[in-house]
């Protein structure tokens, strides 16, 4: 039987493809691309809004509507995106992991206050003008996703392992999405239990939450387009040249998502496990 196993095990190659070796760039250039395509998602929809929707104000006019795609994109998607890349930058791996978990969640705090920004702007731009809120797909997908991100669910599991002290209240209860992360990543009193029970569930939520930003993105896209180009101007189906601008931003912005969520999935450029040696602390490689 060992025999056989070992027939078997040969049958697959150790290596992977050549092709598949090709792709394997490196963390920190690859990081650079996306940067540069986070600053040509906001270049784009800054250009869009001033140029074809004529400009910004804060008077409930229609330029006040104008803030709302440009602090969505700026906040949900490329901050968003840049918190979630943190601890992929291979810096995070050695050293005090005290800086870097701030600046993870500062990243995820500021896309929060843009967020509701944005909110803020679309909701008094309605007002202003006596039209309904919150009766599109689009609005209620970004409703979902603000509130993921405000109130992700961080209850504890029934039956997980965890000790039974008064302090620990009853499992399911709803916990802010960045307090949670704050108090369970942040505090240095947390404890290990904690930080590994909840984890896995910060990091789903946190994928999921960018992969409804760039939905929400990407319908607020179309049909601002659709109730826009008409009456008087272009037509949506005939494909201005507004149209064609606002379309790209849209695949700028998928593209954005996708390659991020492709990168948090990438198991060479997770970080490693404390118990690995990539992750021991320099201080105490000193030490000897």
């Amino acid at each position: 039987p060992e025999a056989e196993a070992e027939r078997a095990i040969s049958l697959f190659p150790r290596y992977p493809h050549p092709a598949v070796m090709m792709l394997d760039v490196p963390f920190l250039p690859f990081c650079a691309l996306l940067g540069g395509l986070g600053l040509a998602c906001m270049a784009f929809v800054s250009a869009w809004c001033q140029y074809w929707r004529g400009g910004f104000s804060w008077d409930g006019s229609a330029q006040t509507f104008n803030w709302h795609p440009v602090l969505m994109v700026a906040g949900l998607v490329v901050l968003y995106g840049a918190a979630a890349l943190v601890y992929r930058l291979p810096q995070t791996w050695r050293g005090p992991k005290l800086p870097w978990k701030v600046l993870h969640g500062s990243l995820a705090l500021a896309a929060f206050v843009l967020a509701v920004l944005g909110l803020v702007a679309v909701f008094r731009f309605h007002n202003a003008r006596g039209t309904p809120n919150m009766y599109s797909l689009h609005s209620w997908l970004g409703l979902v996703t603000v509130l993921l991100f405000s109130c992700q669910v961080g209850a504890f599991p029934r039956g997980a392992p965890r000790p039974q002290h008064p302090a620990f209240p009853r499992p399911h209860v709803p916990f802010p999405q960045w307090v949670a992360g704050f108090g369970a990543f942040l505090l240095p009193w947390a404890p290990a239990w904690l930080r590994a029970l909840y984890k896995p569930v910060h990091v789903f939520f946190g994928s999921t939450i960018l992969l409804l930003s760039v939905a929400s993105c990407v319908s607020g896209i179309n049909e601002k387009l659709f109730f826009s180009l008409k009456n008087g101007t272009t037509e949506y189906k005939h494909l201005p040249p507004e149209a064609v601008f606002a379309n790209t931003l849209g695949l700028l912005i998928v593209l954005f998502g996708v390659l991020v969520l492709g990168s948090l999935a990438r198991p060479s450029w997770k970080r490693p496990d404390a118990d690995s040696p990539d992750s021991r602390q320099v201080p105490a490689l000193l030490e000897g």
